[in-house]
Formats: C-alpha cells, structure tokens, sequence
C-alpha cells in the first residue's frame, strides 16, 4: 500500500532529464535579449553550465523554498521577454503573469552558481502545481495540443525539482503515477489531433520517451520505498504497461529484455491480474491469435492498459482481415455481421476498412453484407485507417479519469457494445491455429 509517513534516500535519485520539449509559447523575437539573463528553454554553450544529472550527482542535498508554482526570478524575467504561455498571461496580457498563473518551465542545462534554495519548489509547492496542470486538462477552450505542449513541459519542471531535491518518498510516487497517467493518455489523444502529420510524430515520439522515461523513474521509487514484500496499491497496473509497450516489436526504446526485467519482479507481481492480463495480449499478439487477443482486451483492459493497446488494435484487424481473405472458401463468403462481432468493430466501419484494405464487400441473397474471400488485392490501409477503436474509449477523453487515477480498475464491460464474447463460442473458422501473421 502507498504510506502517509515520507522518507527519502539521499544516495539515490528516481528522476532524470534529458532533453528539452518543443515549445510553443516562447517568443523568438525576443531570444536575443536572453544572453543576460538564464534561459529557461535552451541549451546553453557556456562552459560552466553543466547538465542536470552532473549537477545532482555534485551537489549536496537541496531543500527548496519557493513558495510560489514560478519563482519570482523567473516569472519576471519571463514577463520582460513575453514568454508567457497563454495559460499563464493575467488577463490575456502576454507581458503580466502572476503567482497563480506562471508555473516554472523546464531548463536543459543548470549553472552550478545559479542554482539556489529559492528557486528550487519544495514537495507541498511541488504536490501543488501538479494537481493545477492536470485540472487544466478540464480546459474546453484550448486545444488539446497546446494543452500538452504546456503541461509537457511543466511536469518536466516539476521532476527536475524532485530530482535536485533528491525526494523518494511515497508522495513522489503518487505524484509520479498521475505524471504516467498523463503520458499514457496523451498517446491516445495526441492521435485523434488535427495537425500536420510530421509534427504530431515528433510530439507522439517525444511524449513516448517521457512516458519511459517516468515508467522507469516511477518503477526505481517502487524499489526504493518497498518494505519487505510489500506492493503498492497501483505497482501491478503501472509495471503492466512496461510488458504492453513491448508490443512495439521494432521499438528498442523499452530497454531491457522482458526475460530478464521479469527475473527482477516479485512474485506477487507477477501473478497479479494486471500483469497475467499484460502476458496474455503479448503473447496472443504475437502469436496471431486475434480473436482470443480481442476478447482479452476487451473483458479485461483498464482505460490505462487500452491507451496502450489502441495503436496494435487496427493492426490486428488488418492481420485478421488478411487471414480470414486467404484462408476462407471462395464459394463461402464471409458475413461481415460476424466478422464485424470477432473484431469487434461496427460492420459500416468494417466494410469501409476492408475497402481501405484493397478488398470489396458485396451482399448475399439475403441482403447481408459479405467479404467474398481468396480476393489478391489486400494491401495494408495507407497512412492507416481512423475509426473508433472501441466505444469505451471514450471513457480517455474524460480529463477527471486522469486526474482521480480512474484509469485503475475501470474494467470495460462487452454488452457496451451489444455482442457477445464467450470465450467457449468459437467462430465459423478455427482463427485460434492461424500461429503465422505472415
């Protein structure tokens, strides 16, 4: 369970930093006034500045006393240079902040001379300024986009904070599990953005390495703060979605291999249905078993898990589509009603992906939609195919689910989607041999 009573280990640190995000909200007409001044967003090329983690590792403990979300320094010097993000201008003034607006924005690289108490946010301040981000994910009348660019940059504040502070304790955690909260909804969201392709891959790639980057932090903390054989109330959950993004199989940004990252874990841990959950969609997705791998998902994923999930969801549909095609009866064509049930997907927005997968659909005697098979068209959709991955996933697009931790436990339920998956109902064809994705 978390624990109220705070500890800290100052041989350790759980926090790291390594790049600077993209932002929006900086004003390059005035970036030639900064030579004078700290920069708040840029890496600097003067020699006495030296990277975050050198600096931890050099320097003693730091207990800071900043009062305020922005420390006074920076907010002025942020107002005299117009480096305000519209959530922290006073009235729409882009030159005028104040204490309950500006929150303190991430830094690349530190002067050792220029780091001082008073600019560093202690814990409470820290606790503070992280549940007014995520209230700010209630805001109607911003985009998404430039929600997170914002907030992107501010947690990472918030960490480097708790870094230089060199604070483990259980408060970090929970602090640390909204930060995650936040990465892993983002990757659901930033996906249903309008914008130009190249940019949202930047953003969807940066958040991604953030979002290991906490994990990684988050799982370091679990360790240092563990009491015998104790687990934390949402540690099964969160170490899940270290086995879910190993469903990237080309990705080399999960680190470690799953064999020896398991070799680590407890027990308990294992054994949890979140984890049992986790190894199961692995192992069905890459086996191929796409409708044991729908039914899993869909019976058992919490809003966390599935956000992790969704981008293999239309993949798999493409792999089953492509299964159903070759290995069918050219003089039994497929109904769509069923197929539409196995994947589960509405049968409109199914006829139009398997038309974006290069096959056509025609109807029975009865008037029902069929996908005759043996078709020799079937291509991947180009650019991919955008529908609802599932109508639960609505449940995301509530920001309270991530600011309360809704995500843990909000199993969802299949008669949301009127069908019925038993798991001892099998289809007309036996998908569950189909072991090739080839």
């Amino acid at each position: 369970m978390i624990r109220n009573h705070p500890s800290q280990n100052p041989n350790a640190s759980a926090t790291s930093s390594s790049f600077s995000s993209p932002s929006s909200n900086s004003d390059s007409r005035h970036r030639n006034h900064a030579t004078t001044q700290p920069n708040w967003n840029r890496i600097s090329n003067r020699p006495q500045r030296v990277p975050l983690e050198e600096l931890v590792a050099t320097t003693q403990s730091i207990v800071g006393t900043c009062p305020f979300m922005c420390p006074e320094k920076e907010r002025s010097q942020r107002e005299r240079l117009r480096d305000l993000a519209v959530f922290e201008r006073l009235d729409g003034n882009p030159m005028k902040s104040s204490s309950s607006l500006a929150v303190k924005k991430f830094c690349r690289t530190i002067s050792v001379k220029e780091v001082h108490a008073s600019d560093i946010r202690p814990l409470s301040v820290l606790e503070d300024t992280l549940d007014y981000l995520m209230k700010l994910l209630d805001s109607s009348d911003r985009s998404f986009l430039v929600l997170h660019d914002f907030i992107f940059d501010r947690t990472r504040s918030i960490r480097q904070d708790l870094s230089m502070q060199i604070i483990n304790n259980d408060q970090v955690i929970c602090m640390y599990e909204k930060m995650v909260r936040f990465h892993v909804t983002s990757n659901h969201k930033l996906r249903r953005c309008e914008d130009d392709t190249t940019i949202l891959s930047s953003i969807h790639h940066l958040n991604m390495e953030q979002l290991t980057k906490c994990l990684a932090s988050l799982y370091n903390l679990y360790d240092i703060n563990r009491t015998s054989d104790s687990v934390f109330d949402n540690e099964a959950e969160f170490r899940s979605l270290y086995v879910l993004l190993h469903l990237e199989t080309h990705s080399h940004s999960t680190g470690e291999s799953l064999s020896s990252w398991f070799s680590r874990l407890s027990s308990s841990i294992i054994c949890s249905k979140e984890m049992c959950f986790a190894r199961r969609v692995l192992r069905f997705f890459r086996m191929g078993n796409f409708w044991r791998f729908f039914h899993t998902v869909a019976s058992e994923a919490t809003n966390l898990q599935l956000c992790i999930i969704e981008p293999y969801i239309m993949e798999v549909r493409a792999l089953a589509v492509a299964c159903i095609n070759s290995s069918g009866y050219k003089l039994h064509p497929y109904p769509l009603t069923l197929l539409s049930k196995i994947l589960m997907i509405e049968e409109l927005n199914l006829e139009s992906f398997c038309n974006a997968c290069g096959l056509h659909t025609s109807q029975d005697d009865m008037g029902n939609k069929v996908l005759p098979t043996k078709q020799t068209g079937f291509s991947h959709p180009k650019g991919g195919f955008q529908c609802n991955v599932f109508q639960w996933l609505e449940l995301v697009e509530n920001p309270q689910n991530i600011r309360n931790g809704a995500a843990r436990g909000c199993k969802f339920h299949k008669a949301q989607v009127g069908i019925k998956c038993r798991m001892n109902t099998s289809p007309t064809i036996d998908f569950t041999k189909q072991s090739s994705w080839q």
